[in-house]
């Protein structure tokens, strides 16, 4: 799948909104009333500010993401595999992220599978 695809357009934007601190940007590639469970299982965010508060506080430790291979489309989802870096707390966690696309070609769920094995302090 090329780097033209829209849904891995969507996540590479999301990678460069964490570079640049930018929750707005970040918030901005999902539909009004979508949801983000971060960790998956945790009670789900709902809509477009609950998301971008979300992201403000995400990024307020300077954490970035890197992706760890390549994203994997199928359907109207995308999976990818990365590590977060939170600076401020010498934390890192890998991490699996899949979003659910509407046609709009907007983000109307993101489920992160995590857990604290997944967490490395250093």
């Amino acid at each position: 799948m090329a780097d033209s695809d829209p849904k891995i357009a969507c996540v590479r934007a999301y990678v460069a909104a964490f570079e640049a601190g930018d929750a707005v940007a970040a918030a901005a590639l999902f539909a009004d009333d979508a949801t983000v469970e971060d960790p998956y299982g945790s009670a789900p965010m709902r809509g477009r500010d609950a998301i971008a508060a979300f992201y403000a506080r995400a990024m307020q430790g300077s954490a970035k993401l890197a992706l760890t291979g390549p994203v994997r489309v199928a359907g109207d989802a995308a999976a990818f595999a990365f590590t977060a870096t939170v600076a401020a707390g010498g934390i890192e966690i890998d991490i699996i992220d899949v979003f659910r696309f509407n046609a709009a070609r907007k983000i109307v769920s993101m489920q992160a599978f995590w857990s604290p094995a997944n967490v490395r302090t250093g």
